[in-house]
């Protein structure tokens, strides 16, 4: 469970001081996949990566598992982002590694047995459809086969949390609907608790079972996502609704009635935890430098 207390975050600069959030409170159950919506610029991806630490508060408590995570540094800070993996908008993926190195870049910082993160990688690559494509470069790939590699990486560590930062922002309406179907997937077969990030109803809608609301660095409403979608109670939401869902609803009944031709067709055969490597005690490169896992 992921619990936020009271969060505050101001950033410094030398033309004066910006409060990015304010008196944020949020809890996050597990196995939710929990959408933070917003417009541009209300705060969503300094909320998520506060999460992580990549940026810390300024005001106020995090508290994972029970757990208070606040001033985490050193060996406590790189077991706790082994256990949150996080894909972005931009994929993050190294373009002088194959498509296998990238997934197995998490597990080398870990000094796993090469033998066994090359095991691992492909167990991955076959998760996300991708193991045909494992010795390719990132730029041989489309944009939705990239995110599906990035997605590969985050789960190296088996974490327990993904963060998703507008992770289907420079997708096609089609193939952000087969990526969030395999978010989806991922979320069901293995139980890892997501935090999707969107300025995107339909992208929340077809995802999350819950929903807050952000607009101006404060939570403005909050609640399952039926109950945000039938009774707004925030001006942005009911901006947002207005909004409407084409591209994503047409996509998405386009890939319904074509199933062989989905890109991100996800498998049944998710390894299971005994399969994976057993180690959680280190982590890959600092998350904040295109490493993160």
């Amino acid at each position: 469970m992921i619990e936020l207390r009271d969060i505050g975050k101001v950033y410094h600069a030398s033309d004066g001081s910006h409060r990015a959030l304010n008196g944020v409170n949020l809890s996050i159950n597990d196995g939710d996949i929990f959408g933070i919506i917003g417009e541009s610029g209300a705060g969503k991806s300094t909320l998520v990566r506060l999460l992580n630490l990549l940026e810390r508060p300024t005001e106020g408590r995090i508290v994972i598992d029970g757990d208070d995570i606040t001033d985490y540094s050193g060996r406590q800070l790189r077991e706790l982002r082994a256990n949150i993996g996080m894909i972005f908008q931009n994929f993050s993926l190294f373009q002088q590694r194959t498509v296998l190195q990238n997934v197995m870049f998490p597990l080398e910082v870990r000094h796993e047995p090469k033998a066994r993160s090359i095991e691992r990688a492909h167990e991955l690559l076959s998760v996300v459809s991708l193991d045909d494509k494992a010795s390719r470069y990132p730029s041989e790939l489309s944009g939705g086969q990239q995110q599906r590699v990035a997605i590969a990486r985050a789960l190296a560590n088996q974490p327990r949390y993904m963060l998703c930062d507008e992770a289907t922002s420079a997708l096609d309406s089609r193939t952000t609907v087969q990526v969030l179907d395999l978010l989806a997937q991922i979320n069901a077969d293995l139980g890892v608790t997501m935090v999707v990030i969107t300025h995107s109803l339909a992208v929340a809608r077809r995802i999350c079972n819950r929903l807050a609301v952000i607009d101006e660095g404060h939570i403005v409403e909050e609640g399952s996502t039926a109950d945000v979608f039938a009774n707004p109670q925030s001006k942005v939401a009911r901006e947002l609704l207005e909004w409407g869902f084409e591209g994503i609803d047409d996509a998405a009944a386009r890939s319904s009635a074509e199933p062989s031709a989905r890109e991100a067709q996800p498998q049944s055969d998710f390894p299971s935890e005994k399969q994976s490597a057993a180690s959680q005690k280190s982590q890959h490169a600092e998350e904040g430098e295109v490493a993160h896992g």
